[in-house]
């Protein structure tokens, strides 16, 4: 989230200064990807079609401290893509489209709203680099009067449900990016309630059906803390990843300042291996965590991916899982 307070402090900082120690780690992925949870736009009317209680905005030059991490994509079906009306959103999606940024989750109508981002990567196989495409599925069951339609730009509005005309629209999804030659599916989704520790029964059906439909990547947000990983028929269940750049109030228990970056890695088209870098967040700054929280964020994180009997061991500054 680059709007409000961490676009007041941008303007005294340098893009790169944001990421701090992660930037390195950043810049060794083969493919970065994120949810972005603002409108950049200069248009200062706020959504008002329904009451709302926070709007987030940043100037359209923010766009720099995606570039300076080099992201690859956005997720963009979240709860504040709308906030500054379809204006906000037109100068976001022409603002990612001259940057060289993709994006998934939101668009001028319901069309291109669900439509994939194709991504391409290269995977390390046994006989040598091989290109991998990558597709970016996005979602959400948040706000939905900012649900896109035929004539009218929104976001990929989808009710979290086991109804099989839901299904049906999930498998439909995966199936059109399969057939634009995606290798690896993500289905990135921003779902639920904040602050919520661990997914309800509901949630939990419904991410490993979405596996079961052919997704390869479950990529849940929208808590604004981490929940735990699980490993469904091989294939990895992000319930939520938490906060990575904010400005948000610090709840005292669940504390919120305390994430990850989640690193996945494939081999032969297969997951191999996760690795959390647990990582302190203040206004506008995102850096490794050190001594004590990174203490408190391991434990956290152990105890709750144990729960889903995913076993993380500690290495250094992250935490790993690895295929048997």
């Amino acid at each position: 989230m680059l709007g409000r307070l961490v676009n007041e402090r941008l303007k005294d900082m340098q893009p790169e200064e944001v990421w701090g120690d992660v930037l390195p780690h950043l810049a060794q992925a083969d493919l970065r990807i994120v949810n972005l949870e603002c409108a950049l736009t200069n248009h200062l009317r706020q959504w008002s079609h329904t009451r709302k209680m926070f709007h987030f905005r940043a100037d359209p030059k923010a766009v720099r401290v995606l570039q300076a991490a080099r992201i690859d994509a956005c997720a963009l079906a979240n709860n504040h893509i709308l906030d500054y009306e379809e204006r906000g959103l037109h100068d976001t999606l022409r603002m990612l489209r001259v940057t060289g940024i993709r994006h998934a989750g939101a668009g001028v109508n319901a069309t291109e709203a669900a439509a994939p981002a194709m991504l391409d990567a290269v995977l390390i196989e046994e006989a040598g680099a091989a290109p991998c495409r990558v597709a970016l599925l996005s979602f959400t069951d948040n706000e939905p009067d900012f649900s896109a339609s035929a004539e009218h730009p929104g976001t990929n509005y989808l009710e979290i449900s086991l109804q099989q005309e839901t299904l049906a629209r999930i498998a439909n999804s995966i199936a059109q990016a399969r057939a634009q030659g995606a290798d690896l599916v993500m289905f990135s989704n921003h779902w639920g309630a904040n602050f919520v520790e661990r997914p309800s029964h509901e949630f939990r059906s419904f991410a490993r059906r979405v596996i079961e439909l052919g997704a390869d990547i479950y990529h849940g947000h929208s808590a604004h803390i981490c929940q735990g990983i699980e490993i469904y028929q091989g294939k990895p269940i992000l319930y939520d990843t938490g906060n990575l750049i904010d400005d948000y109030a610090v709840h005292p228990q669940l504390r919120n300042d305390r994430s990850c970056l989640f690193k996945l890695m494939f081999e032969n088209g297969k997951l191999c291996r996760i690795e959390l870098l647990p990582v302190s967040l203040s206004v506008a700054h995102v850096a490794l965590a050190r001594d004590e929280e990174f203490k408190a964020i391991s434990t956290r994180m152990e105890m709750l991916c144990a729960e889903f009997g995913t076993r993380l061991m500690r290495s250094d500054d992250r935490l790993v899982w690895q295929a048997d």
